[in-house]
């Protein structure tokens, strides 16, 4: 990760019980898509399959290249299909990264 300022969007969310399928196949092509945007850093995702909560944590180089990527047409889809179909629920929280390190054992 980069030891410069960066943003990290983190997305909370709890599926349906009734559209894992479809979810599933839009989240891989949102994965790809995601890649492809300039100023993406990397992203990550966990689910806990019996609760059906999921946390996805994305990192831009800046704001304005986060804001770029929410307003891609493929991803505005996504998310309608996220308030209609895929999420029971769901949470956006936006922040932007001040300082980063980190530590590695040499094992």
């Amino acid at each position: 990760m980069s030891s410069e300022p960066h943003v990290v969007c983190i997305f909370r969310s709890v599926r349906t019980d009734d559209s894992a399928d479809e979810c599933e196949e839009w989240s891989g092509r949102i994965d790809r898509l995601v890649a492809t945007m300039p100023g993406y850093i990397s992203h990550a995702s966990f689910r806990d399959d019996a609760s059906g909560r999921s946390v996805t944590i994305s990192y831009f180089e800046s704001m304005s290249d986060l804001v770029a990527w929410k307003e891609v047409p493929e991803h505005l889809e996504a998310q309608a299909l996220g308030r209609t179909a895929f999420y029971r629920e769901y949470e956006v929280e936006v922040t932007e990264i001040v300082r980063h390190y980190e530590w590695k054992s040499s094992e």
